[in-house]
């Protein structure tokens, strides 16, 4: 499985800000720009806790592991991998969820003299800091389930002779 890449989720994030900051001046200009709903933030939010939570909780049980702690309960590795693949694909929605808020919130920035529109982009801005947040718990989500294998793979990686 392939480790995902901060400069993937940077670039959906910047290009999906971009597309959504045209398509919010555009959309605007035609008839009224939809509103930010509120539950944006707390769903992005909500997902970030499961992430953290099963982070922590795998963590715990590889390390009681790891010791060989009696009693200690084993992580099967197919429920390491789909903690992985949830986390990466997480963080990929995420990406493009917070460029597209952010992107709006970019927009209602121009125009704040309308109170609902000054809500809107709160509520822009904490969904782009929620998904934030549900990167950086899938990230470190797949850091916990890293085998210590992959490490010395990448890092002490000989150079190929000819």
């Amino acid at each position: 499985m392939r480790e995902l890449r901060i400069r993937v989720l940077a670039g959906v994030f910047v290009v999906a800000g971009v597309l959504s900051w045209a398509g919010a001046r555009l959309w605007n200009s035609v008839g009224t720009l939809p509103s930010v709903p509120l539950a944006a933030p707390v769903v992005l939010a909500l997902i970030a806790v499961v992430l953290l939570a099963t982070a922590l909780s795998l963590r715990a049980r590889l390390k009681a592991q790891r010791d060989r702690e009696p009693g200690a309960k084993g992580v099967d590795p197919l429920v390491a991998a789909r903690a992985v693949v949830f986390g990466q694909a997480s963080a990929l929605v995420a990406a493009l969820v917070a460029g597209m808020y952010g992107g709006t919130g970019a927009f209602l920035l121009e125009i704040l003299d309308v109170p609902a529109r000054r809500d809107q982009a709160v509520y822009a801005g904490f969904s782009v800091v929620a998904g934030i947040a549900v990167i950086v718990a899938a990230l470190f989500l797949e850091r916990v389930c890293r085998l210590p294998e992959d490490d010395d793979h990448n890092n002490g990686a000989a150079a190929p002779t000819s």
